[in-house]
């Protein structure tokens, strides 16, 4: 709970203290708070707990808030216990913001400051507590090694990724090399759309995590700029709903607990790796459902509602776009634009990557004509990006008879128009209406279209 107290936040505490005075002075102890009265002298001594259930902070519900912030906000609210913290672009607001909750005294989070995103992600690994860190691009790749550690060990912890481009050349600006490439590393990946949603998906990832047939750490994604540093009207819920929503973290095995002993970092021989690899995939199974359960429980506090996966104006849609991220709310606006000339173009929106939502996905396309995958990574494959890639297989699996392409796009950055998704439907229809799909890799938006 905030604890930036000013004589306007204690009016519940005028009303409980008999004087009826009008004056009081706040004197910080630490977590806590002393309340002296002005007119009789008496000192009232309230620790946190208390505080918490006497004094109601009223926050607004609409916020300008950044992508960062919003998360940032999530966490303080969150008030987890470390936070092991390397700054690197577009990340960097997300420790600064929560270095001065921990000045402020608004959290108790143990805030470290490392010497690179390696030892941020160790750290992490070795806090016995609920943890997290936050990185983008070169800084996620530098910690690859010890991402599995922290998935093979069972951990839950959270890290907010911000997304940008790999280096190299050098590059600052959002596409999703760096997270999917850490797709296979054990990590629960969710994707925001907006602001809004990076805030709500922070708020919903421990109970994700920690959950006892789940016990994985979780990736928070969402677009380095379009959202981590653009401002959106957005809504927050109040301090004291999140905590009871979150609750507190109670692991079942821990280092420094005392009363059990166990390996550490062990080498596992062939007897044993292969076991421990299937475990992991059973609760990354287990992890749909948990994420389903958890939205539903969200929805309850907030009134928002989200799934696997976002079906936008899907219902008739003979043409359909597959996407993750920001620009999904480019292509609405296409959508929409769209639907008022009588198309039936639709989205389907990826919030969940790992768990991946094939059969969703599939289900959701089964009466389209001619469907658009977009990457904004290139895998190298000459077959295609990671999201074509997965999704083209469950097409297959699941018999969707549907005409696919796999479109390239926003690289490094590069703009993403709502006449350029308009411009991908139009394909699609073409694709339909010929039967061909033609060059199934694809890319959108090159300046020199060779790009030789």
């Amino acid at each position: 709970m905030p604890m930036d107290l000013n004589l306007g936040d204690i009016v519940e505490l005028k009303k409980q203290h008999a004087c009826g005075c009008k004056q009081f002075e706040i004197i910080r102890v630490g977590m806590d708070i002393k309340i002296k009265c002005t007119n009789c002298k008496r000192l009232i001594m309230l620790d946190r707990p208390t505080l918490e259930k006497r004094i109601k902070k009223i926050m607004p519900k609409r916020v300008l808030l950044s992508g960062n912030e919003a998360v940032a906000t999530a966490l303080r609210q969150i008030n987890p216990d470390v936070f092991p913290a390397f700054p690197i672009t577009p990340s960097t607001e997300i420790p600064q913001y929560f270095s001065n909750y921990v000045s402020n005294g608004l959290v108790d989070t143990e805030f470290i400051t490392v010497e690179s995103e390696h030892s941020s992600m160790s750290a992490a690994i070795g806090a016995s507590a609920r943890a997290l860190t936050a990185t983008s691009s070169a800084g996620l790749a530098f910690m690859w090694e010890v991402l599995g550690v922290a998935a093979s060990s069972r951990l839950p912890i959270a890290l907010t990724a911000v997304c940008r481009a790999l280096t190299g050349p050098l590059n600052i600006n959002c596409d999703h090399s760096d997270t999917m490439g850490a797709k296979d590393s054990g990590w629960i990946q969710i994707y925001a759309e907006n602001n809004q949603e990076a805030y709500d998906n922070m708020v919903m990832a421990y109970n994700i995590a920690e959950n006892k047939d789940v016990r994985l750490p979780i990736m928070i994604c969402q677009d380095g700029f379009i959202t981590s540093h653009a401002v959106n009207d957005m809504e927050i819920l109040d301090d004291m709903t999140v905590k009871d929503f979150v609750g507190e973290y109670e692991p079942e095995d821990y280092l420094l607990n005392p009363n059990e002993t166990f390996a550490v970092g062990p080498y596992a021989v062939s007897d044993y790796y292969m076991e421990s690899r299937k475990a992991q995939a059973h609760a990354m199974e287990n992890a749909k459902q948990v994420i389903l359960d958890v939205a539903k429980d969200f929805e309850k506090i907030s009134g928002r509602k989200y799934g696997l996966i976002e079906e936008y104006k899907m219902e008739d849609a003979e043409y359909a776009v597959v996407i993750i991220g920001s620009a999904a709310g480019t292509t609405k606006d296409a959508i929409d634009h769209m639907r008022e000339n009588g198309e039936k173009v639709g989205l389907v929106k990826i919030r969940s990557f790992r768990p991946f939502p094939g059969k969703e996905i599939a289900k959701a396309l089964k009466n389209c004509k001619a469907v658009a995958v977009m990457d904004r990574s290139e895998s190298f494959s000459t077959n295609g990006g990671p999201v074509g890639a997965e999704t083209m297989q469950a097409m297959y699996i699941e018999k969707c008879q549907a005409l696919a392409i796999n479109i390239m796009y926003g690289i490094g950055g590069r703009d993403v128009r709502v006449e350029d998704m308009i411009n991908v439907y139009e394909t699609l229809k073409e694709i339909a209406r010929t039967g061909e799909t033609g060059d199934v890799y694809r890319y959108m938006g090159l300046r020199d279209k060779e790009a030789k």
